[in-house]
């Protein structure tokens, strides 16, 4: 299978089914040895419980990636707060929202729209439609590699 093919298969299932399922392969840097590589394996998610559920917690399940659902009401908002030394990812696939950013920017959010956050950044995510936002947060440390 392709990662394409892969690709669209998680896809299909993200964005249309009940259950969200993620492959988790694992890093590989230079600076790791065998033994401290993390497993690739399964790990599913209820959308449809409508409640926060983390699907990673760091090491040892990763090297530093975190994630998680999240499902907020009309109005509600996750809590501002900062990435620290993380970046994140913010993959909606239900409702509408924003990620509001202390600097000001703001950006709107909403199925098939992923937003990047940068290291050291505090922001929030609002629920500004009328239906519930659901959506994937994946975190991973912020460090650049060589080029």
């Amino acid at each position: 299978m392709s990662i394409q093919d892969l690709f669209n298969s998680f896809a299909r299932f993200f964005f249309s089914g009940t259950v969200l399922v993620f492959l988790v392969l694992g890093s590989c840097t230079n600076e790791k040895t065998a033994e401290d590589t993390p497993e690739a394996r399964i790990i599913v998610i209820d959308t449809a419980s409508g409640v926060y559920q983390q699907a990673l917690s760091g090491p040892p399940e990763s090297l530093t990636m975190r994630s998680g659902l999240v499902t907020l009401s009309p109005g509600e908002s996750a809590g501002e707060h900062s990435t620290e030394s993380f970046e994140e990812l913010v993959i909606v696939f239900r409702g509408r929202g924003e990620m509001r950013i202390t600097d000001g920017a703001v950006l709107s959010i909403g199925p098939g729209r992923l937003a990047y956050c940068p290291p050291n950044t505090t922001h929030d995510v609002v629920n500004t439609g009328t239906s519930r936002l659901q959506y994937i947060y994946v975190v991973a440390e912020g460090l650049r590699q060589p080029k």
